[in-house]
């Protein structure tokens, strides 16, 4: 196994990311292995510096990096040998299993689109995120933030995408899917929403168990939250800055600990042919750690081949 690890993506690389790398390899074994993507000179210097040979790892040199305020797709067209330019030609090369970065979200999203392109039968891919649930499980939602406008089918395929992920990833066999609404009639909510209520009753592909309200976001009520990008990046940035103001206030909880990204890594692209993770943009060491552990999790469960099975 090999995890493409783009160093210069993030506010604190490559610093935080060669730490997050060097917190991660002990969990590694003997045949996972972290392909380094980045200025070399830049990977060298920050390896010496924690006290790493850098004669131990593989590195790939990338002179250019996309800045987090370029536009995706003008930024992949003029910067061919960026740091995310290059880990997806290795992706689509096959010369890599996997593709993490903390680095422009937009140009991730573009870049899985084009080089890896959509698995077969999927029309919209998207990105998810973990939910801390009350009794201290995970959930997962989706999507949150990569298609903000979308069709019943969409929503229906949002659910399969989730419900692999919420099994191969999290270990939840037969996850439940709720569809997130105004109300937990079958009749509520937009156009959208009814008509992708009787897509998810009909699929046997989940466990739909019916409409969820806002409420029951961190209950044991649904394991697959489903809803479009601009509802699921609205309810994401909410709970970021909820945590954000109770560290603020100096409050300390067990379950808003939970609420810290740093924790998860990343949110992995959903629907595309190999496993892709994006970090957030100030992401430190443990984040960086965390996103190259579930970059290899995703890998090590076969979860796009699930998906494609499940799409059948």
């Amino acid at each position: 196994m090999r995890i493409g690890f783009d160093v210069m993506g993030g506010d604190y690389a490559p610093k935080e990311a060669i730490k997050g790398l060097l917190l991660a390899l002990p969990e590694l074994n003997a045949e996972e292995h972290v392909v380094l993507i980045g200025r070399e000179d830049e990977i060298k210097a920050a390896l010496t510096a924690e006290g790493a040979d850098p004669a131990r790892f593989a590195i790939v040199h990338a002179p250019d990096v996309v800045e987090m305020g370029e536009h995706p797709t003008k930024a992949l067209t003029q910067k061919p040998h960026s740091s995310i330019s290059i880990g997806f030609h290795l992706l689509k090369e096959g010369k890599i299993d996997a593709f993490a970065s903390a680095g422009n979200t937009g140009a991730m999203m573009v870049g899985a689109l084009f080089s890896v392109k959509a698995i077969e039968g999927i029309s919209r891919p998207c990105i998810s995120t973990i939910v801390p649930k009350l009794d201290g499980s995970l959930g997962v939602l989706l999507d949150v933030g990569a298609n903000s406008d979308v069709k019943p089918e969409h929503l229906n395929q949002f659910a399969i995408l989730g419900s692999v992920y919420a099994e191969s990833v999290l270990h939840n066999n037969s996850p439940k899917v709720g569809l997130l609404n105004l109300g937990e009639e079958e009749g509520k909510g937009t156009i959208v929403l009814q008509a992708a209520y009787p897509l998810l009753k009909e699929n046997k592909s989940v466990n739909f168990i019916g409409n969820i309200e806002g409420r029951d976001l961190f209950n044991d009520k649904a394991d697959v939250i489903v809803c479009d990008g601009y509802v699921g990046n609205v309810v994401l940035k909410l709970c970021e800055n909820i945590y954000e103001m109770l560290l603020q206030k100096g409050i300390e909880n067990d379950y808003f600990a939970r609420f810290n990204y740093e924790i998860y890594g990343g949110m992995p692209i959903l629907g595309v042919n190999a496993p892709v993770v994006i970090g957030h943009g100030i992401s430190n060491a443990r984040a960086f750690k965390n996103m190259l552990l579930q970059s290899r999790e995703m890998v090590r469960t076969d979860m796009v081949e699930k998906v494609r099975k499940a799409l059948v």
